[in-house]
């Protein structure tokens, strides 16, 4: 077994790590700290985020330093302010209280001046957001002409959030550095092409395959349709009672209509997005720490750099377009040897995102059944039963009250008071899923699908079209339906097929032709299946607007 003194760590660093209670080191750590302590080597480390990087690269800064020098001789370089400010709390919890070594976080979002004092006053190791390093070069506020060491943390993330021409920048300005430490979850070609331009011959390890998930990590998803994404995100936190996590969506206006609905519906959770002002991000943030809300709603470029331990569901609202997100959505869980679950709200037409995600990761998803609303009830029933079981009534004075409860429920047996205390916790709970439907897609077996074809007759669309699917010149036999939806909606044709038939459960079989203008569309479907696609559709909400669909033969909607 691997000790950390055996890695060569020094006497002083040993003893502040062993009351923090590191006791072996990491995969990461046991093979980068005696590289990276040489000093004069550039070094590339692909990791998962949770694996110990910080201390990897942290330990080894702390031990090089000259600490008689009071003069930035090292730079961390991290994309997000959180990320900056763990890692300069990390490095000042690594050295100890005795250690005379000054650590200076310098980011966005705060007052400059304040950090231009701190710099000079003196300090050895500077830990920077790019944009307000750059912003401090160009001041002349900071001199990294003595800097030996450069580390570039979450690198990738970096180049994801377009700050490679920063990075690059910034090792122009550092012309004495004796090498560079590069630390990333991914390798991807802006990254390559940078450690190709600035780096000699770097050492490069791996732990665990690239784009590979952590082992820790369950990933889970589950199949519905586009219009049930809400109805299913509720379930999934329902069912979950004891859930700590964060749901991703793609956008700030989905984070806010996730965040606005789940709020006036009694959940403690907040959304972190673009638009957040740094006091509202860092209070949101606060919050989410100290566990006073559940659940963080967040677009990927706001959550990059949180890094919040005990996470136990990362939820994915939609799937990423590009599986390196997957990989660092999911890393926000099973950190640290802790499980975790990733889970994931998957369409029909998102499936083929999904294998592609298998593939990479190399993993599979597991499919899960959407719970049923009798499912839902059972796990918040037993789970508040064991809360009423566990808790400590030690402390209060309740002995005081207990000749008054014992007068009240004289004539109340046990079971009549249990079934009361039930109805006040869950009748919310029992009526809004009494006759919740089943939001799973269900998959036909090839051999029934065959059957059905087989035995049924000819649809209309089937009879009034030749084998090419070309009109008949005889009569159509379908109904046409109007629908207040159209291009100005942002709807292209494929894209408002899919919505329709995603909002009504139907197959493309039953459509004849669509014809859309701006404000409006018109839609051939058989007869058998209009009233049910009416019936889905009309009176819903798309985008604040409400959907007006009839017939467009009784008058409704006149083509024009």
């Amino acid at each position: 077994m691997s000790t950390f003194e055996s890695l060569g760590i020094e006497e002083s660093l040993l003893q502040s790590i062993k009351e923090l209670g590191f006791i072996e080191p990491t995969p990461i750590q046991e093979k980068a700290i005696p590289v990276l302590l040489q000093g004069t080597k550039d070094f590339i480390g692909l990791a998962q985020t949770g694996t110990g990087k910080t201390a990897a690269f942290g330990l080894p800064l702390l031990q090089l330093i000259n600490k008689g020098d009071r003069f930035p001789q090292a730079l961390i370089v991290c994309p997000t302010r959180e990320l900056c400010l763990q890692i300069t709390n990390d490095l000042s919890t690594f050295k100890g209280k005795k250690e005379n070594i000054s650590v200076t976080a310098v980011y966005g979002g705060t007052s400059i001046s304040m950090q231009i004092r701190d710099l000079r006053r003196g300090t050895h190791i500077v830990v920077a957001t790019p944009g307000r390093l750059i912003d401090l070069i160009e001041r002349k506020a900071i001199n990294l002409e003595q800097i030996h060491y450069v580390v570039l943390d979450e690198a990738d993330e970096m180049l994801n959030m377009g700050f490679k021409e920063d990075i690059e920048f910034i090792l122009k300005n550092t012309p004495n550095r004796q090498s560079i430490w590069l630390f990333s979850a991914t390798m991807p070609t802006g990254i390559r092409q940078v450690s190709k331009k600035y780096m000699d011959k770097p050492f490069e390890i791996t732990i665990g395959k690239t784009n590979a998930s952590a082992a820790t990590i369950d990933h889970q998803y589950y199949a519905t349709q586009h219009h049930n994404r809400y109805e299913v995100l509720k379930r999934i936190i329902d069912f979950n009672p004891g859930i700590y996590g964060i749901v991703f969506a793609r956008t700030k206006a989905d984070t806010q209509d996730i965040a606005e609905r789940l709020t006036r519906e009694g959940y403690d959770i907040d959304a972190i997005h673009g638009d957040l002002t740094q006091q509202q991000r860092d209070k949101v943030m606060g919050l989410f720490r100290d566990k006073s809300i559940q659940l963080l709603i967040a677009t990927d470029v706001a959550a990059r750099g949180i890094d919040v331990t005990g996470i136990t569901h990362v939820i994915n609202y939609e799937l990423p377009d590009d599986v390196e997100v997957y990989t660092h959505r999911s890393g926000r869980t099973g950190r640290a040897g802790k499980s975790g679950v990733s889970v994931s709200i998957v369409t029909p037409k998102e499936t083929y995102r999904l294998r592609q995600i298998e593939r990479i990761i190399n993993t599979k998803a597991h499919r899960m059944d959407i719970p049923t609303g009798k499912d839902v009830c059972r796990k918040q029933f037993f789970h508040f039963i064991d809360k009423m079981l566990n808790a400590d009534i030690s402390h209060g004075e309740y002995e005081a009250y207990l000749p008054t409860l014992k007068e009240k429920f004289a004539e109340v047996d046990k079971e009549e008071i249990l079934q009361r205390v039930a109805a006040l916790e869950f009748d919310r709970f029992l009526k809004y899923y009494e006759n919740a439907p089943d939001l799973n897609i269900r998959e036909e077996r090839k051999s029934d699908r065959r059957n059905e074809r087989s035995d049924r007759q000819p649809s209309s669309r089937e009879r009034d079209r030749d084998t090419k699917g070309r009109k008949f010149s005889g009569g159509s036999g379908y109904q046409r339906l109007f629908v207040n939806l159209g291009t100005k909606d942002g709807f292209y044709k494929a894209s408002f097929l899919q919505f329709i038939l995603d909002m009504s459960d139907l197959k493309k079989e039953v459509l004849g032709k669509i014809d859309m203008k701006e404000m409006t569309s018109w839609i051939e479907i058989e007869p058998a299946a209009g009233k049910k696609m009416i019936s889905a559709i009309d009176g819903k909400n798309y985008r604040g607007r409400k959907i007006r669909m009839n017939d467009a033969d009784s008058g409704g909607g006149r083509r024009k």
